[in-house]
């Protein structure tokens, strides 16, 4: 199936801003555990890298997103390692262009209704709204798409658990959830936050 496909059917995915490899691997287990297939893991040192190779080796994996993505060469690096999807904070052409070349789908990220406009005049296929919570949450999402109702957005940014049917039933293709899955929580509460977060997503599908 086509990343943009799965993550219009997932309609979840849980973002990662991680430190630590071992840790990083075993949240993602447990998220995937609890349903959740899809991984946004924002690439801040080499090591998040080496992640994203061992993960996308194995049977049964979760669709991999490689986020925080600005450069060509950030991005080349993450296809090479097995990313599925770039994931870039900003709008930038020339990520555009290689993952065209590369046949890697790029999800650029906006805040404002120019930004997204822009995003999606440059064919992006889904658009990453972010930080939509502190913009005003799933009204904003709402706000948005009401004069744009052709863009395909993905919320995220301080979004918790609770507010996902919000967000969805605001126009959302799908909503990212990142602290609010595993901030203080050992592994067997990540695996039930994760069920949880499926379950609200689930009437949505």
């Amino acid at each position: 199936m086509n990343p943009i496909d799965k993550i219009t059917q997932e309609k979840l995915f849980a973002v990662l801003r991680m430190q630590e490899t071992n840790k990083t691997k075993d949240i993602i287990k447990a998220l995937t555990d609890g349903g959740i297939n899809i991984i946004e893991l924002v690439i801040e040192t080499p090591e998040m890298v080496k992640v994203i190779e061992e993960i996308t080796k194995q049977e049964n994996r979760p669709l991999i997103m490689a986020g925080g993505i600005i450069t060509q060469r950030q991005a080349q690096i993450a296809i090479d390692s097995g990313a599925d999807v770039i994931v870039s904070p900003v709008c930038q052409m020339n990520l555009v262009r290689l993952c065209k070349s590369q046949q890697t789908p790029l999800i650029m990220t906006a805040t404002t209704p120019n930004e997204a406009y822009t995003a999606w005049k440059a064919r992006t296929q889904l658009i990453k709204i972010s930080p939509a919570n502190p913009m005003g949450g799933a009204d904003y999402i709402e706000d948005l798409l009401r004069p744009m109702k052709f863009l395909n957005v993905m919320a995220a940014g301080s979004i918790n658990i609770e507010d996902i049917p919000s967000y969805l039933a605001a126009g959302a293709t799908a909503v990212g959830i990142g602290r609010s899955l595993y901030k203080d929580a050992d592994l067997s509460e990540i695996k039930e936050r994760a069920k949880e977060a499926c379950e609200k997503v689930a009437q949505y599908k």
